[in-house]
């Protein structure tokens, strides 16, 4: 096979890699916003959904490894093509993650269905939210090669935190001043701590796209907000 058909053959290869990797973020973006809403709604049913496609999604990801690995071997890239065929990889690994924690917040709506929730949920869907728009900023930044694009999702990072910090303060109040609020206090902290560790996988996906276009590592911590000294 002549270079110019190589070259073709890579790029057809390629965009079907791409297909699927956007395939597995929908996949991960939904096992969230299921499970988040029913937490919210306390629906049981679409919480069972969120757990009968977690095979789906690791199913996907699992092919998309392989995927990799076949290109890498047939074709041998070099330079930008093999950090592209680099940074699926670990992104795959990363949008499975997500797609983990939003099996684990079906989890959780599933235990606190038949409860009175102590307050009613509106930070924790916020979170779902800043979620789904940083998986969407980081993919549309990966399809466009933009590291500008991706750096704007280490920022969205910080807001998923100051929630958290927010969420964990109220909760803890209400511990305080009712013991009986514990239990369930407690669960749905796991919950905003389960969505700001989605928030970093995230970020990941930022810094591997910025990697890829740029060729140097650039952790988001350089790009975030800087944390104040404890």
């Amino acid at each position: 096979m002549d270079s110019m058909n190589m070259r073709k053959a890579f790029d057809t290869e390629l965009k079907r890699l791409e297909t699927d990797l956007l395939k597995l973020g929908n996949l991960a973006q939904d096992a969230v916003m299921k499970g988040v809403w029913a937490l919210k709604e306390q629906d049981v049913r679409l919480a069972e959904e969120v757990l009968r496609g977690d095979d789906v999604l690791d199913s996907l990801t699992g092919n998309i490894d392989a995927q990799c690995l076949q290109i890498i071997a047939r074709f041998q890239p070099v330079a930008l093509d093999l950090r592209t065929l680099s940074a699926i990889l670990h992104m795959a690994v990363d949008l499975e993650r997500i797609g983990d924690y939003g099996v684990s917040l079906a989890k959780a709506a599933k235990a606190l269905s038949r409860e009175r929730l102590i307050k009613p949920l509106l930070d924790i869907p916020r979170m779902a939210q800043i979620l789904k728009e940083m998986i969407d900023t980081a993919l549309g930044a990966f399809l466009d090669r933009s590291a500008e694009e991706a750096r704007k999702v280490c920022l969205m990072d910080d807001q998923m935190d100051d929630i958290q910090e927010q969420i964990f303060r109220e909760l803890l109040l209400l511990m305080m001043e009712n013991p009986r609020t514990i239990e369930q206090a407690t669960r749905l902290l796991f919950v905003a701590r389960t969505l700001e560790r989605a928030g970093d996988h995230a970020t990941n996906l930022a810094e591997r796209t910025i990697y890829m276009v740029t060729g140097k590592v650039e952790k988001s911590s350089a790009i975030r907000r800087p944390k104040e000294e404890e």
